[in-house]
């Protein structure tokens, strides 16, 4: 532009106006940079003051520790808020993005990482204690106006109820103790794979070292899956037609009575379409020989 007016000794305006050019982006000056101000390196904290911005990354490393919580930028902006933070949630979005948090795969492992998910949809089995499921049923109690939960484990052969458990409240610990008493039971069997869906009961670090401990591979279903959960989700929805749209029970102990009676009729008297119409444990006479199981030492 320079040597035209030069050489031609045209005015730049006449230049500008004869390419096409709007004249604010002849005279514009590079920035050679980020636009606008320069981010600060500081974020101010309530009872800290100012911190710097490696701080702000453990405190949101902090909270997407929690078992329950995975949170994007402006969630995350409320509970840094609520732990002392003045932050802009522009600020954090680019903290975030700069931290490859922003991306549900890149954020921060917690205590129910690296978790095995099911790689088939549906289970192929050749012998009892193959494959199990368990799952936990919300069940309403009348008497007392809440909810009381009941935990079964299904042996997907011969959709035997192997167990159940039955309480107010089912934490890890009990999971533990109801899993123990299974498998001392059946004499520690061999290459068993436990499927159950992501509750916070069974994602638990405890109950996957114990497993672990005992030679038992434990598989997770996906997220709104219940199909790869199939047979105990089944089982559950037979107890829900046959149990409880049925019968009239009032308290604890009623209902607690009836699901043991039911459990002896599903497994001995029941017959299973699937089964070719026999009952769970016939099959399981059938197949039991087939049962690897551990050679117990004193």
């Amino acid at each position: 532009m320079d040597t035209t007016f030069a050489k031609y000794k045209i005015s730049k305006t006449k230049i500008i106006g004869m390419v096409g050019m709007n004249p604010s982006s002849y005279y514009r000056v590079p920035s050679l940079g980020r636009k606008g101000n320069k981010p600060s390196e500081f974020t101010f904290h309530k009872s800290e003051g100012l911190v710097n911005q490696d701080t702000v990354v453990e405190s949101i490393k902090d909270i997407l520790g929690h078992e329950f919580i995975d949170c994007g930028y402006r969630l995350m902006n409320s509970y840094l808020q609520r732990d002392g933070y003045i932050i802009n949630h522009k600020k954090l979005y680019r903290i975030m993005k700069e931290n490859g948090m922003l991306k549900l795969e890149n954020r921060i492992k917690r205590s129910g990482s690296g978790r095995k998910f099911v790689k088939f949809r549906k289970v192929n089995t050749s012998r009892p204690l193959e494959c199990l499921e368990m799952d936990i049923k919300i069940v309403w109690i009348p008497s007392v106006g809440k909810n009381a939960y009941l935990l079964s484990i299904i042996d997907v052969h011969t959709r035997t109820i192997l167990k159940d458990y039955f309480a107010f409240s089912i934490k890890q610990d009990k999971v533990i103790a109801f899993l123990s008493d299974l498998f001392l039971d059946l004499q520690y069997p061999e290459s068993v794979v436990i499927r159950s869906d992501n509750g916070s009961q069974f994602i638990a670090n405890d109950v996957r070292e114990y497993l672990g401990l005992i030679g038992v591979q434990q598989e997770f279903t996906h997220v709104a899956t219940p199909e790869e959960n199939a047979h105990i989700e089944a089982y559950h929805g037979i107890l829900k037609k046959e149990v409880f749209e049925r019968v009239d029970y009032r308290t604890f102990g009623e209902i607690e009575q009836i699901l043991k009676r039911y459990v002896i009729f599903y497994n001995n008297t029941r017959l299973h379409g699937l089964l070719g119409r026999i009952t769970p444990m016939e099959k399981w006479n059938q197949d039991k020989h087939l049962i690897l199981t551990k050679k117990l030492t004193a």
